[in-house]
């Protein structure tokens, strides 16, 4: 009876994982529609819906830098049928809210990774540099004149322009916006002078002569702009992209887990959704396990958190 007792926890497991999904499933995305991991969450739900024969509904929970979305999620059924769109931003708010009421590596079960975009470094034309050692040349020779546009407190460009003072010892004044595409027009007509943004905001006015690139953010070159170096090439180690994945609540089952993880990774190796991705100068994940996935978001909050704690950013 004992055995028989035992095994009554795994038996349902399986059997749940063998009906999943057997209704709709909601994929939280933690900002407004159109965004970044807006987009990535709605190339992904309709294969998602193809291969496993139900709904993945996007839904949009937007506020407090994505918080409001990832508590839902936290506080749903450990069932598979709420999920949450994860971000870099997620792994920012560990460290920079001090009042949340979850905790993002402890709460969350991690499934798939999806898509990542470096960040580039763009000048207004004014200022004469061409590489980032001019930058940073210039920079120190300049203390405090230079105007670091941010898509706002706390966001990925916010905190890669503060990695980078760190790294360099330059004093840039970050001047916050509301996103990054009014940081962007902005830098284009002059009033601030560097960015660190997402490509797809301001490539096209490199390509126009309208900024100038002096590096990506991501580990590799950038096919779409392969003549402009990585940053780590002068700060060796220097990384910061903007990237989505998927998790579930804590204790979803390993076997869910499993079904969700087999899925996406066969979604990210499609080539027509490769391309959709690269249209909008971001590149998918090589397929990865749930458990290297949680490697990276514990590596991720690592950083950020040091970021966090030595510019002293605070958000509550």
């Amino acid at each position: 009876m004992a055995a028989s007792s035992a095994a009554l926890p795994v038996m349902s497991r399986v059997a749940l994982a063998q009906g999943y999904p057997s209704r709709p499933v909601r994929v939280i995305v933690g900002f407004p529609p159109a965004g970044a991991s807006d987009i990535s969450a709605r190339f992904i739900a309709p294969w998602l819906s193809d291969q496993l024969g139900q709904t993945f509904l996007v839904e949009n929970r937007a506020g407090a830098s994505s918080n409001i979305g990832t508590e839902a999620v936290v506080r749903a059924p450990s069932d598979g049928y709420t999920l949450l769109l994860a971000t870099c931003i997620n792994t920012i708010n560990a460290s920079l809210f001090q009042k949340l009421t979850f905790d993002f590596i402890r709460d969350m079960s991690p499934v798939a990774f999806i898509s990542y975009s470096p960040l580039l470094v763009v000048l207004h034309p004014s200022i004469p540099v061409s590489t980032i050692p001019e930058l940073i040349a210039y920079a120190k020779a300049n203390p405090g004149k230079l105007n670091l546009g941010s898509a706002g407190f706390g966001t990925p460009i916010h905190v890669a322009g503060e990695l980078f003072k760190m790294r360099t010892g330059t004093d840039m004044v970050q001047v916050q916006y509301q996103g990054g595409a009014p940081a962007v027009a902005d830098l284009v007509a002059g009033h601030v002078q560097i960015t660190f943004d997402v490509m797809s905001e301001c490539i096209e006015y490199v390509k126009a002569g309208k900024l100038r690139a002096l590096a990506v953010t991501s580990a590799s070159v950038s096919d779409a702009l392969p003549s402009v170096p990585v940053l780590a090439q002068y700060l060796p180690g220097f990384e910061a992209i903007f990237w989505t994945g998927v998790c579930a609540p804590k204790n979803t089952p390993s076997e869910i887990i499993e079904i969700l993880n087999r899925q996406i990774n066969a979604a990210i190796v499609d080539r027509a959704i490769v391309a959709r991705f690269a249209e909008l100068g971001t590149t998918v994940f090589p397929p990865g396990s749930p458990e290297q996935f949680a490697q990276f978001l514990r590596q991720e909050t690592e950083k950020w958190g040091e970021v966090v704690r030595t510019a002293g950013m605070r958000a509550d």
